[in-house]
């Protein structure tokens, strides 16, 4: 394949893909490709749509890439979109969610502990929505289930590993930008350095 078919398919294929397409899936689908040369195409097309000032940008995210709306275009597309979907986040399952961003994995009990509060319904919403998963269970009595976050999670916040968690303290911060977006009432810091100062989780 010619050189710009290469890049214009690239194109195609993130515009189309649902979720952030990884390198690996364009490999399949295009033949195999260097991982390198793929990768060099899809920076030379996030260059060409920030230089052009395009509506769209291509950012990397939960281990893959997806094309988004400009961020100087927002205002118009909260204009666009005013009814928001009821599928929004709490700020008990907010603040049930970063506490085990932080601290996975954890059990029910533990987040329990931190919080509180009984943490049955805001678990199920959780793990409805797929952004926490059960990723074992804890060698104790009982062996309860640990819960840790998912690609999902990485996707819904716009982060492309855990390790590109903020501090808690400026975790506010992003989630006040998500509030913005999508009606999300912000965990205050104080909220969250109160839920790490509670003690160590194995």
């Amino acid at each position: 394949m010619e050189e710009n078919n290469l890049k214009s398919a690239i194109e195609a294929l993130i515009f189309a893909s649902e979720k952030p397409i990884t390198l690996e899936q364009l490999k399949k689908v295009l033949g195999n490709l260097d991982a390198l040369e793929l990768k060099k195409i899809i920076e030379e097309l996030k260059t060409e749509y920030e230089i052009q000032n395009r509506g769209l940008r291509i950012i990397e995210i939960a281990g893959g890439y997806q094309m988004i709306a400009g961020a100087n275009f927002t205002p118009f597309l909260k204009k666009l979109f005013k009814e928001r979907s009821n599928d929004k986040l709490s700020k008990p399952a907010l603040e049930s969610l970063a506490i085990i961003a932080y601290k996975q994995p954890l059990t029910k009990a533990q987040i329990e502990s931190l919080r509180n509060v009984n943490v049955d319904g805001v678990m199920k919403s959780l793990l409805d929505k797929n952004l926490i998963r059960i990723c074992g269970r804890k060698k104790i009595p009982g062996r309860p289930f640990v819960f840790g976050t998912t690609r999902e999670f990485l996707e819904h916040f716009g982060l492309r590993t855990l390790e590109d968690l903020p501090k808690i303290e400026e975790f506010t911060v992003m989630a006040e930008k998500k509030e913005e977006e999508a009606n999300i009432e912000p965990i205050s810091a104080e909220d969250l350095e109160a839920a790490n100062e509670s003690g160590k989780i194995a």
